[in-house]
């Protein structure tokens, strides 16, 4: 990993520390009624069946927080997510979060003529294009990191991991910190994109 790379994770794990003590506590109870009206696209536990939509079981709850809050606010804009966010107070945002992190994602599978590929891009990058590798904010799991608001992706649909990808290198998604992502999608390929992607949704 560079230093480019490395001072804008140092700044998103920065931002992320100072919004965290302003998060309200989410009350999972309370989140599973509010998430009703979640489950049409995402599903009742989190698990959507659509691979467009993304599963949101096992997410990091800050995470979540902050991609409502960023919908809401129109920092990350999506048509059906934007109407959804807009009357969610912040304590209904910590109540949906958490409850969506308590449920079990039921993972995925990786398609085996793009293991090779994706995991290879995934765990070393590629160095002659400038592409870091995803293990260095994913972990080798691809867990994610909660304290830096680094989201889980292992289990998640690879067409969602895709389309998210193809959003920041074009610059319609912008709500990463430091455009982490949008510098490192902007060097890859579609290819490399479909890869790695595969890969990561075979992760458990």
């Amino acid at each position: 990993m560079n230093n480019r790379f490395v001072f804008a994770a140092i700044f998103s794990i920065s931002a992320a520390l100072a919004a965290t003590s302003t998060l309200a506590a989410g009350d999972a109870t309370a989140g599973k009624t509010k998430a009703a009206a979640c489950a049409g696209c995402h599903g009742a536990d989190g698990n959507s069946a659509n691979p467009e939509w993304p599963k949101l079981s096992s997410q990091h709850a800050q995470y979540l927080v902050k991609q409502l809050t960023n919908f809401k606010a129109g920092d990350r804009n999506n048509a059906m997510m934007a109407p959804m966010a807009a009357g969610l107070s912040e304590q209904d945002m910590a109540d949906i979060a958490a409850y969506f992190s308590s449920q079990t994602q039921n993972g995925g599978k990786a398609d085996p003529a793009l293991v090779a590929a994706g995991e290879k891009l995934f765990r070393g990058g590629n160095a002659t294009t400038g592409v870091a590798a995803c293990k260095g904010c994913q972990g080798p799991s691809g867990m994610g990191n909660p304290p830096a608001n680094f989201p889980r992706r292992s289990g998640q649909h690879a067409a969602y991991t895709v389309n998210q990808l193809k959003t920041f290198r074009s610059g319609e998604r912008a709500n990463d910190a430091g455009k982490m992502m949008q510098n490192i999608a902007a060097r890859m390929t579609d290819d490399e994109m479909k890869a790695v992607a595969s890969y990561i949704e075979g992760l458990h």
